[in-house]
Order: C-alpha cells, then structure tokens, then sequence
C-alpha cells in the first residue's frame, strides 16, 4: 500500500510542509504565502492544513511526518563553534540558545499542535540528504550525481552524492565554518542587501561590476583545491561568533566598509559582486567536474540555495560536463520539507521510485500549491461589486490578454495551483512585452517597486526559444542563465558607465537586444522555456502573442512587490492589482480592467498595505528570564570550558581529509536506512542525553558537565514557548551559527 508521508521544514527560513504518497508529489507549498511573512521560518502550521486537504487525509491517517533537519547535530556544532572562540560570540550564542533550545529542540511538540495529535511516526532526517533527494527523487534519472550545496546543514555545507534506483548516499562533503553559501551571503551583506535573502539581488548586480578582487579573494580568502573543495579564512568574517557576516579584513580588501542598506550602490559593490559571482561559477564548475569523475555518471542533480544561482548552473550546462542536468526548482530549505517525505518513503519505508511514466520529470512542473475554482473567484468577485468579464473560450481569453500586451499593458495573472519554489512560472505572474525598451523600468519602479538595475526573465515558448537564446537544453523551472543570440544584440556603452561613476539608470534604459526588457547588461537572460507539462495558461498567452506579434517572448516575474511574498489568493491578487500600476488583473477565467475598478481606498479585500519600504520598529525589551540564563551558562560554563578544551588542544571532530591536494572529507552516515530516521527527543533530558551520548563518543568528556544546565536551558525555553501566543521564530541574526 502507498503510503502517505508528510514532510516538514522549519527554523532556518523559508519553511514548508509537502506531502506524498507512494513517492508522488500531493501538495507543497511554503509557509509564507499564507502568513504574508516574506521567508517565514516558523513552524509551517498553514502550509500542513494545505497539505493535509489536497491529500484528503486526516493526521492519523499520515503514515509519517518527517522533519528535514537532525536538531541534535546542529545544536552540537552550535556548542563546539562557540567553545572554538568563547569568550567572544556572547550574544550570537544567547540568540542561538532561544532559537535552537526554544524550537528545534522541540519538533515533537510543533507537530503535536499543528496536527492536534501524535503522528504514528515523527522521524527525522539529515539535512543534506534531504536537500539531495529532493533533487534527485523528482529528477528523470535512474543514477545521477548529485551535488548539495548552502549556506549550513547540520555541519555539512557542500556534498557529493550519488543516486542510483531508489538509493542515495554521499562520497564526500565540506563542513562549517567553510562554506560557499555563508561566503555569498558574507559578499551579499557587505554590499549591503540581506544575508539569506538579498543574494539573487548580488547575482543581478554582478554583471555591471568588474571581477577585480577574484584573484584577491582566491589568494586571502578561499583556498580552493583542483577537486572544488575549499578553506575559508576565518580571518575575513564574523559570522562565526559576531554580530557581522564580514570582518575588518574583509573591508580593508574591498577598501570599503559595510554599505548601509538602501544607500546609493558603488562601482566598488558592482565589483565585488561580480568577483563573488566568479570566484562561485569557478568552484561549482569544479565542484561539478569532480562529481563526474567521482561517480561516472553523466547526469547531475543540484539542490541547496547555492543551486538557486542560475548564473552558475548556466555555466555548468554551457560546458557540457554532464549530459543532463536537473536542478530542483525548491532548492533552498522549502524544498527540504519534500525531500524529507521522499527520502522517507524510499529510504525508510523501502517503496520503489514511482515510474516516470513518459513524463519530463516527476515534478508535476512544480504546480503543486493551492488553487482556487471559477467559481469561488466569481463568487467573492461579486460579493465585493468589483467589475470583471468572465471570458470561459480559453482561446478568446489568451488571445484578449496578448492584446493587452502588445498594446504595453502589465498583466498579472493568477491561474492553476500555486508554484512551490521562489520562482513564478505562470501560475502567479506578472507579464509585459518583451520587446519593449521601457517594460523593465515600469514594472520595476511602478510595479514591483524594487531597484531598476535588477533584470526580468523571459518566459518563452520552448520550441522557439533556439531562435532568441544559446541554449541546448529546456530551462522549465527558469534556473539556468543564457546568452541572448548575438544576432539580436546590441553594444553597451561600458566606458561611459565606469567612466561616469557607475550611473546604472543610463545602463538599464539602454536598448541591449530586440527583447531588451528581458535582456541583462551583459547580454545574459534567466530563461524559462514553457512547454506542453508547464502552465498551460501561460503558454496560450505566449502562442497568443505570437500569433499576433510574431514574437513568442514574454516578461515573466513573480506576482508581488518587494518585500512581500508571491500571492497566494485572489484577495492577495487583487490588493497588488490595486495597489500598483498593473492594468489588467486575470483571475482564472475572470479579467478584470484598473480602469473599471473602485477607488483604491474603497476597497474591501481587507489586506494590509503593500508598501515596501514600511518597517515595523522593533520593540525594545529587556532580555527573558530563559535568555538571562543562557547568559549565565555562557559565562560560568562555556567560556571557562572553552579554556580548558582549548589548553589540552582537544581536537573538535573533523574526519580526515582524503589525500593531499583535497578538504573533502567521508561523512560519518553515507545514507539512510530504515532505523537511522528514528531520532527519539521526546523529552529535554533526551535531547541532551542523545547530545552527551556523541561528545563521549568523540572523547571530548568535558561537555558531559553541562548535562543538567542544558536540561534546565531547554525547559525554561520551553515554558517560555508554552505562555507565548506567537508562533515558533528564529533570529535570522544568527542564521550562519545554526
């Protein structure tokens, strides 16, 4: 009998619940299309309620939850990075303390609550394996190499893998603190955007800049061997115990401090991210190649937020390493969650992989989120009084819409499931002409109110995407970067622009291509092609405007504005609707014109504002009774344990690197097997007792000390928890330590 496995990511960010049977893909969706909290890492209660209705199951029918991340090893490397630098990190571990003790510690209780009663099975998996099956599971093949790399598991922060049947198990890994995810992320905040968020910004800013301190940072900063693996110098960040993703040295290198968000951008931060984004395309290439010979499979598959760089699997691709490539379109933690459920269904529950049965993958082309009827979008459409035509011919709908846009109209779209990943692909979009010099400005600056130098993908038909890109291979989940054909190109004035201290606004209104609004300074694009799996909606509206313009090039971007998340309802889709200049807003089969539509203010959707840029200030508090107590176990326990353990040069555990020439290391746990997901934390005193079990283990016999003040730790963290309406949080402040 196929079972039904529910799969859960939480406390890192972008958490997300997804949902199989038999190893096909039910349901999945992130936390934060619900609670309208961009990145939301708290306990995915929502996303489980979807999840559970599109699988029609009740909680005690789930044959398992699987949660995607092992809390014990990731408070161990929590507890031995900061005795590596105590005294210092006094406030990195006081947050971590809250954010790990107070949730992670915790799973069995979140998921209690969220399901109002005990799954029959609460399992756990690692993080990097569930990274890994969510790549290669839905994946084509039947034996792939697979390739993992972010910011932080538990320790691992790249790792090679391989699949073959219904099996995975990892060759090789890095661990924390080396890690090219936290070195992006590290580039990302000095240049001012958001660590763990602002990335895709650096990768779209990369390409105005100069690669001037790659060679800078090959020498001082990463030492990087033939087979892709790396050291970083510590030396050059902070994350490891400060309040800072950067150190010193590393503003001394850049001849630049931090830039302070929101402030102007400088040829210097144009620079540095294009020597990040090439130290990154060096190290995945040799990443890739090593995977190759490592496993002797032609095919590839990727997962981690690092896979996320469409820049960086476009160069993997252009080289031909491997014969096919397969990137999960939810390559961050989201896609954990359905990583979690399939490598428990095949790893766990010993199922076979289901057949791909002529499919182009098993991914249901990602369009697995929720979806709303006809009939209950007319229905809240008329209980509002706001105008619209219903337009059922699907062909007189597509061909209206094509109209639109070819006359330079912005169209936001909303038709079939919800999209899982942070990629739009039709479902929930925004579209503008392609070939219009002016589309890229107007939906940055009126639509998404986001910086005018970030590019636009293009969707376009796959058959015909070989006249406009230099591309071999389908890109239907818009995750690999490709050349615009040189034919349709046109030159950019560069010296005028380093010249004149780096003006991006005379840059972006520059025509580039026949397609300039999708066309990026260097003549790139983040392409998807739409097929006959893909969003049906969408592609009609791109052989639409074909039909009518002899271009099947259309704008695709995500339906939202800065700093909210992709819409998820028609309300959601309404409110932006109203709330920026798109013209005509298509809500499955229903259209409906801005011009037609009530005053703004009299709207009744009952939304919060879509305002960007409106912060809520923090509230100032003292610190809790349970963080006061972290404090003290930081200065009586840790810090003086860290001299002791530091005096006797007691080695922290790091397996043996393989031979010279290479950092890699053999993980402890290649794979998983059916005993191995059984993680029992029913109680904080086994919690710690699982984490006293591995340091005796390790012969590192003084942590056996803090036993019962970590027990009391979690318990106070727990009470806090309990008297706390507010759901689960973790500090993004501390994302590197955990």
């Amino acid at each position: 009998m196929a079972r039904t496995i529910l799969g859960v990511s939480a406390f890192y960010h972008d958490s997300a619940a997804a949902i199989t049977r038999g190893g096909e893909i039910v349901g999945a969706a992130q936390e934060e299309r619900f609670t309208r909290r961009k990145h939301d890492a708290r306990f995915p209660v929502n996303a489980i309620n979807f999840c559970l209705e599109k699988a029609f199951v009740e909680p005690d029918e789930l044959d398992a939850v699987v949660f995607y991340d092992n809390p014990v090893l990731t408070f161990d490397r929590v507890m031995k990075n900061t005795l590596a630098y105590a005294p210092r990190g006094r406030e990195t571990w006081k947050k971590a303390a809250g954010s790990l003790l107070g949730t992670k510690s915790r799973v069995l209780h979140h998921v209690e609550k969220a399901l109002g009663a005990r799954p029959k099975k609460l399992l756990h998996t690692d993080h990097h394996l569930a990274h890994a099956a969510s790549a290669y599971y839905p994946s084509p093949y039947d034996d792939a190499a697979i390739l993992v790399v972010d910011g932080v598991g538990e320790w691992a922060t790249t790792s090679l893998a391989r699949g073959r049947g219904a099996e995975i198990g990892i060759l090789r890994e890095l661990k924390y603190p080396h890690s090219l995810g936290l070195l992006y992320s590290a580039v990302t905040y000095h240049c001012g955007f958001k660590a763990n968020s602002g990335e895709y910004k650096l990768m779209g800013l990369a390409p105005y800049g100069r690669p001037r301190f790659e060679e800078a940072i090959l020498d001082k900063v990463l030492d990087l061997k033939e087979d892709g693996s790396f050291r970083l110098n510590p030396e050059y960040f902070d994350f490891m115990y400060g309040g800072r993703m950067t150190s010193d040295a590393f503003a001394d290198l850049a001849g630049c401090e931090a830039r302070r968000p929101e402030s102007k951008i400088e040829l210097v931060h144009m620079d540095l991210a294009a020597s990040v984004q090439a130290v990154t395309e060096r190290v995945m290439l040799r990443l890739a190649r090593h995977a190759r010979a490592l496993t002797g499979s032609g095919n590839l598959c990727l997962a981690g937020g690092v896979a996320l760089n469409c820049v960086a699997n476009g160069r993997i691709l252009e080289q031909g390493i491997f014969d096919g490539v397969w990137i999960q379109p939810a390559a961050g933690d989201a896609g954990g969650a359905l990583g979690a459920a399939l490598l428990a269904t095949h790893a766990c529950f010993e199922e076979p992989r289901p057949d791909l049965g002529g499919r182009r993958d098993r991914q249901r082309a990602s369009l697995v989120g929720p979806a709303f009827s006809s009939a209950e979008i007319r229905a809240w459409l008329d209980r509002n009084d706001y105008p619209y035509e219903r337009i059922e011919d699907g062909k007189e709908r597509c061909r209206r819409i094509a109209q639109h846009l070819a006359e330079g109209g912005i169209v936001g779209q909303m038709a079939g499931p919800m999209e899982f990943g942070p990629r739009a692909l039709g479902s929930r979009s925004i579209l503008g002409d392609a070939r219009r010099p002016d589309t890229q400005s107007i939906m940055n600056l009126k639509i998404k109110f986001r910086e005018s130098f970030r590019p636009f993908a293009p969707a376009v038909l796959g058959e015909r995407a070989g006249e406009y890109f230099r591309m071999e291979a389908d890109s239907p989940y818009m995750l690999q970067v490709a050349r615009v054909r040189p034919e349709r190109c046109k030159d950019v004035d560069w010296e005028r622009f380093r010249n004149g201290a780096g003006d991006m606004i005379e840059v972006v209104n520059q025509p580039r291509s026949d397609v300039p609004a999708v066309t990026h300074v260097d003549h790139s694009a983040r392409v998807q092609t739409v097929g006959g799996e893909d969003s049906a909606a969408l592609r009609g509206v791109l052989e639409a405007f074909e039909r009518s313009t002899g271009c099947p090039v259309l704008v695709n971007t995500s339906f939202n504005v800065r700093g909210e998340p992709i819409v998820c309802t028609p309300q959601e889709a309404y409110l932006c609707f109203m709330r920026t200049e798109i013209d005509v807003l298509v809500l499955e089969d229903c259209v409906l014109l801005k011009g037609r539509q009530p005053p703004p203010e009299e709207d009744r959707t009952g939304g919060k504002t879509m305002n960007p840029i409106e912060h809520e200030a923090a509230a100032t508090k003292g610190p809790s009774a349970p963080e006061s107590a972290a404090e003290r176990f930081f200065d009586g326990i840790l810090a003086p344990l860290a001299e002791v353990v530091r005096a006797r040069e007691a080695r922290l555990p790091d397996e043996g690197a393989l031979p010279a020439g290479s950092y890699f290391s053999r993980p402890k746990r290649a794979g998983m097997g059916p005993a191995d997901f059984d993680l029992d934390l029913e109680s904080e005193a086994r919690f710690v007792d699982a984490l006293v079990a591995l340091w005796r283990e390790e012969g590192i016999a003084e942590l056996e000390i803090c036993r019962d003040d970590l027990i009391a730790l979690i318990e106070g963290f727990a009470e806090e928890a309990r008297n706390s309406e507010e759901s689960a949080d973790v500090s993004p402040f501390v994302y590197a330590m955990y």
